[in-house]
């Protein structure tokens, strides 16, 4: 294993880039009306996601938008508002495009029961008439909470993709981030989806949480390969405790160095090399025969708010609380906050809060920042004929902060390829091209570490 000690210098706060220009650059200027006229322009195939925002409990390591609460009554409710959304949106965008991509996320889908599930979905067929035959239909799952009852509704409606939660299955781990979750649990969730045909199983694990190192992930690993995934999403915790109150619980003392989180990254790459996975992206891993696998052979991988994805322009309707949503020439956010969201649906409007609109430079930009963020690559050519550039003109600059990653990377007049090593630090390689980070002071806590 390499001695990852030098590397910690290259920890900053960084973003994740699951769009340019990130989250944080979302504001009001960008007004509703401007953003009805997007969704009306809109004809590029659809891609929906939907934020099902409730859980039981709190995992503490968790970063997402989640309410917690057992009262059925929130979750009818909320379906209402989903429900009443969706009609808005059916007024003002054209629903017979294709939809292409679908997704469920959360919070956690499966904390609605069966009936509930099987209630949205219809609703949204409802809507959205014409899902392509070969659409990703795909839903995530917390595995203490999937009964057979959801997984007949999840395997009736076609979803061909799911993808469990599970981080780590070391015991000590497990205690401190208040999600105990047996080996076996998960099996049998996984066993309960897998007998009745859907075919594609991912598995989330998180590397950089409480009392890991080497050896317990290394074990956590082999447990993981026991349940076969056509997927894996092993993700860098991000530790952002003055956005999270939840994560303020952890003893950072308890937390893996940048060193340590690296070799255990390392020795994934290597150990599902070994069993028979590629790696996609910076932090997915998937089986050569998997789509995702062939994309990134042919530099056609696409990054965005729901991952590594292949359906690389199609519009993203996020609904539902908190959801995001992405068009070619903006990105749109529905409210945080319940209330709001609630009160912009009754006043008839869809729950719009704020967003941005790209300029010029934006998107030039994005298509710099997710090459490579996606597929380790950039071809310089393409870029400069797309957008009418000279490349090594317009980043000047930037290209003058890749200096400091020269050990990592190939680049000539054509293209620009990220090696091996460089992989590890491909948020730090991102983020000389952003121009947003520059106006952000160093000492401002915005981003999780990059390592």
């Amino acid at each position: 294993m390499r001695d990852y000690k030098a590397f910690t210098k290259y920890s900053k706060a960084g973003p994740r880039y699951t769009s340019y220009p990130t989250a944080v650059e979302f504001g009001t200027n960008f007004k509703y009306e401007e953003y009805i006229r997007f969704l009306k322009e809109q004809k590029q195939d659809i891609s929906l996601y939907f934020h099902l925002p409730f859980c039981r409990s709190a995992c503490y390591f968790c970063g997402c938008n989640v309410i917690y609460t057992a009262k059925e009554e929130s979750k009818e409710e909320y379906l209402i508002y989903l429900f009443k959304e969706l009609e808005l949106l059916k007024d003002i965008i054209d629903t017979k495009r294709k939809v292409v991509q679908m997704h469920f996320g959360g919070g956690t889908p499966t904390f609605f029961s069966a009936k509930q599930l099987e209630n949205l979905i219809l609703k949204i067929k409802s809507i959205f008439s014409n899902f392509d035959e070969n659409a990703e239909l795909s839903c995530e799952i917390d595995p203490r909470f999937l009964n057979e009852e959801q997984a007949d509704i999840l395997a009736q409606n076609h979803f061909n993709r799911i993808s469990f939660g599970v981080q780590d299955f070391d015991e000590r781990v497990q205690k401190e981030i208040h999600r105990i979750q047996p080996f076996e649990l998960t099996q049998n969730a996984i066993n309960m989806i897998r007998k009745r045909g859907i075919k594609s199983v991912n598995v989330d694990l998180i590397y950089g949480l409480p009392y890991q190192d080497l050896n317990s992930f290394s074990k956590t690993l082999e447990k993981v390969i026991m349940l076969n995934p056509d997927r894996l999403a092993i993700f860098n915790y991000a530790h952002v405790p003055w956005l999270k109150k939840n994560m303020r619980k952890f003893d950072e003392a308890t937390l893996p160095t940048p060193d340590i989180k690296l070799s255990i990254l390392e020795y994934c790459e290597k150990f599902l090399t070994q069993n028979g996975y590629k790696m996609i992206g910076m932090d997915h891993f998937a089986k050569s025969d998997d789509e995702l696998f062939k994309a990134l052979q042919n530099n056609t991988l696409h990054r965005n708010f729901q991952g590594y994805t292949t359906k690389k322009g199609a519009n993203l309707i996020g609904v539902g609380l908190t959801s995001i949503g992405e068009g070619e020439n903006y990105y749109a956010q529905n409210y945080k906050d319940m209330l709001n969201y609630q009160k912009a649906i009754d006043n008839k409007k869809l729950p719009f809060e704020k967003g941005i609109i790209l300029n010029e430079d934006d998107k030039i930009r994005k298509a710099v920042i997710m090459s490579l963020m996606a597929n380790f690559y950039l071809d310089i050519e393409m870029i400069e004929k797309e957008f009418n550039i000279d490349f090594f003109k317009y980043f000047k600059e930037d290209l003058a902060n890749l200096d400091e990653y020269r050990d990592f990377i190939q680049m000539d007049a054509k293209m620009i390829k990220i090696n091996e090593t460089g992989v590890l630090l491909i948020r730090n390689i991102a983020m000389c091209f952003d121009a947003y980070l520059k106006k952000i002071d160093e000492d401002k806590k915005v981003f999780s570490k990059t390592l």
